[in-house]
């Protein structure tokens, strides 16, 4: 029988115990002399020259090695069979007999599965051909378990936009058609706006031993959704009971319907406080505000007005502040220009233009667009403020800040310092309940005092825990904004004048001479400024 890989066959001459070696041929594995080693234990040699052994492994010609006096019988050939650490797979190794030494039969086989619990995955055909011809010292693979199916996460199908960081889309000359912003997801009435695809559980699967191996849990989800949404009756679908718009908060799904005001809001109208969208075709008036729990789209001008809005407020001309005007959203704010009004965006900025204005936003401020400039005032955003010009030739004062302000990094250490002490106090109080539990399931029962006191320590745990949620997540906030403040940066797409005031977290300097094409950046504990 000829063998590829090396191997190694059993002698007994003259009463003495032999291992003789072949090596590989062209192409072969090695031996390896573990197998070597477990091969003479099972045949009851423990004593022997290790450093003959290992060179014969080696060797790349045939070499003869003498193990000791022999045991007193012939070595049969010999099946070793082997399961994998999660016995899905079933390997066995032959190993030749000795001269007078029995052939291996296909029961031998079977005992050897039998020892090792084998009830299942045992390849019959690969047995069948491995009694006819085999190589010895070589690995087969005889029988493999059936691995469980893996099943199916549930998922929900949106037909509306979900993004809360979609940006307008700009024209070839860098400018953006503020007439068709398409930043708001409209429904229409009766409109399929979500769809719940449902999990599919896997099937278990089987190891070569029987035992059953339990698929993957699949996650499961539900729609989640409030006013103004119709659900279909198997529960799998959402649709708009009303023409508005849709959004989805924190996974649920609202639609707002839209309140639209077909002229200017002025006198004839009066202040609007609304819990949907707000749709103006014409201005907003000097002295008027508009509340809405969802956006604020405004065709015309935005005069010394102040607006409030849940979602994103997008005005396709612009705000005149006029020294009063406001705009605040817990969304993203999109606008064409902004002069002299106070702006506070939860998302992004995007203009084409700030002239004395006060704006913040939670991500960024972009005026790239159009004239792209930011003139007087304070601009301000946690990772990135861009524009193309920032103040002026006439040195006009403009400041502009990126990064964590150190209000808030002496905050955030003062409620991580507030959460741990109140942690504290948790993890004494949970101690006492839990000894006063063990006694109450063991059947103790406590004096009237006792009970009292564990409900005063259950009140107090409850109480902490309260004043603790709110907390963590004030910290979890902060800490998403100071991770994206490690790479704040101002970029100058043309041209920085003197009498810029950059400040970078903490860090300030003043620009004493014009500049181009540069962006300034927080690096080792001081502001450095980089080519575009």
């Amino acid at each position: 029988m000829e063998n590829r890989n090396s191997y190694f066959r059993p002698m007994i001459l003259n009463d003495e115990f032999y291992l003789e070696f072949f090596p590989a041929e062209e192409g072969g594995k090695a031996l390896d002399i573990k197998d070597v080693i477990s091969y003479l234990v099972s045949e009851g040699y423990h004593e022997y020259d290790m450093k003959s052994l290992s060179q014969a492994v080696t060797s790349a010609v045939s070499e003869k090695v003498h193990i000791g006096r022999s045991t007193g019988r012939v070595c049969n050939e010999k099946v070793v069979v082997s399961l994998s650490l999660d016995c899905m797979l079933i390997r066995c190794r032959f190993y030749p007999p000795s001269d007078g030494g029995r052939k291996i039969t296909r029961e031998d086989i079977t005992d050897a599965l039998t020892a090792e619990k084998v009830v299942y995955g045992v390849d019959e055909t690969t047995i069948d051909n491995l009694l006819q011809y085999r190589e010895y010292c070589t690995e087969y693979l005889i029988g493999k378990g059936t691995p469980p199916t893996r099943g199916k996460d549930a998922k929900i199908v949106y037909y509306f936009s979900t993004s809360k960081s979609l940006k307008p889309k700009r024209n070839e000359d860098g400018t953006v058609n503020y007439r068709d912003l398409n930043l708001i997801s409209k429904v229409e009435e009766n409109q399929l706006i979500a769809k719940l695809i449902p999990a599919v559980p896997g099937v278990p699967g089987t190891d070569v031993r029987g035992g059953a191996i339990k698929p993957r849990d699949v996650q499961n989800l539900k729609l989640s959704y409030a006013n103004n949404i119709r659900v279909s009756e198997d529960g799998t679908e959402l649709y708009s009971e009303v023409t508005g718009h849709a959004s989805l908060v924190q996974g649920k799904v609202f639609v707002s319907g839209v309140y639209e005001v077909p002229a200017d809001v002025d006198n004839s109208i009066g202040d609007i406080n609304y819990p949907g969208n707000v749709t103006v075709k014409g201005n907003v008036k000097s002295g008027f505000t508009i509340y809405a729990d969802g956006n604020i789209v405004v065709e015309g001008v935005v005069e010394g007005a102040k607006l409030f809005a849940g979602g994103q407020i997008i005005l396709q001309r612009g705000i005149h502040g006029m020294g009063k005007g406001l705009l605040s959203a817990k969304g993203n704010i999109v606008t064409k220009f902004i002069e002299g009004a106070t702006v506070t965006s939860g998302g992004y900025v995007e203009t084409e233009s700030i002239i004395q204005s006060k704006v913040s936003a939670n991500a960024e401020v972009n005026v790239c667009g159009g004239k792209g400039f930011i003139r007087g005032g304070t601009v301000r955003a946690s990772s990135k403020v861009s524009a193309r010009f920032i103040g002026s030739e006439m040195g006009t004062a403009t400041c502009v800040e990126v990064g964590v302000e150190p209000e808030k990094l002496e905050h955030f250490n003062e409620l991580k310092e507030e959460a741990k002490e109140i942690g504290k106090k948790i993890e004494g109080i949970r101690p006492i309940l839990i000894n006063y539990n063990e006694k109450l399931k063991a059947g103790v029962t406590l004096p009237p005092d006792k009970l009292q006191f564990m409900r005063t320590q259950l009140m107090a745990l409850k109480t902490l825990q309260g004043q603790l949620g709110p907390i963590n997540e004030e910290i979890n906030l902060l800490r998403k904004e100071f991770v994206s403040s490690i790479r704040a940066k101002i970029e100058v797409q043309n041209s920085i004048y003197p009498g810029v005031v950059i400040k970078v977290s903490d860090l300030s300097m003043n620009i004493k001479s014009e500049r181009q094409h540069c962006q300034y950046y927080k690096g080792d504990g001081e502001i450095k400024v980089a080519n575009l």
